[in-house]
């Protein structure tokens, strides 16, 4: 029986002259080259840079950008308070924080005889408290005080002022923070801003941080809303009546 025995190919020499073949991608079509997979898939959708908000802390201290105010508008509210004070009386303007617990203490002073929280020192007229509360209209909450000069002097207005809050603390009072809760009083005749610069230079030596305190004209007032009006006196949040009587020493809780 014949056996098959399969012959070895042979490779002639000139073959071996003609260069031989590459499978690389270099070598083949570019529709049949390998394509590199990506790890991101594939979108229609054009990319955008994310812009985050500015951090709502530092618009709250009065930092960052504000709407621009209506000239017509901005006149009216940084024009001079209109109102009249009783005959014989006269009127201030403190900035002292959060209203409620200020007014109280005003209430308490002998010679006070009114006294209405509002806001004031803005550029939008006719703010309501919503609109303060955005911290875009500028206002500041404001306690009006109207007393007897004979029964009580501007200079003692003056030391429940600083005895109020802290003065070194910008655009904050505690736990409040916003440039509605600035430090602040906002003079009618120019024997208040004289005595006010004083009182605040003599302040400053009692204390090892910088008073923040303005120091303005008075400007248009925006009577707050009725519930606002005494609100401590009348029982706060949790209903329970503060006294407003005068020359009352009882500890201010702030919010009732």
């Amino acid at each position: 029986m014949l056996s098959l025995v399969a012959s070895p190919p042979v490779i002639s020499a000139a073959s071996l002259s003609k260069p031989l073949r590459s499978l690389s991608k270099a070598a083949l079509p570019l529709s049949r080259r390998a394509r590199p997979i990506s790890p991101f898939p594939k979108t229609a959708r054009s990319i955008t840079v994310y812009k985050p908000p500015m951090n709502s802390i530092f618009n709250r201290l009065g930092f960052g950008s504000r709407p621009q105010p209506d000239p017509a508008s901005a006149a009216i509210a940084q024009g001079p308070d209109d109102d009249v004070p009783s005959p014989g009386q006269q009127f201030a303007q403190f900035g002292a924080g959060c209203f409620w617990g200020a007014e109280l203490a005003y209430q308490r002073v002998p010679g006070v005889t009114k006294t209405e929280v509002g806001y004031s020192q803005g550029f939008v007229d006719g703010p309501s408290y919503d609109d303060v509360c955005s911290e875009t209209t500028g206002h500041n909450e404001i306690v009006r005080v109207q007393y007897d000069p004979k029964e009580v002097s501007f200079e003692s207005l003056l030391d429940v002022f600083w005895k109020r809050h802290d003065p070194t603390t910008l655009n904050r009072q505690g736990n409040d923070v916003g440039t509605r809760y600035r430090s602040g009083i906002y003079f009618y005749t120019e024997e208040q801003e004289k005595l006010a610069r004083e009182a605040m230079e003599k302040e400053q030596k009692n204390l090892n941080r910088k008073i923040v305190t303005e120091i303005l004209p008075a400007t248009k007032f925006y009577r707050a809303e009725s519930y606002h009006q005494q609100y401590l006196a009348k029982g706060g949040r949790m209903g329970l009546r503060q006294s407003a009587e005068k020359g009352c020493n009882d500890p201010i809780r702030c919010y009732g």
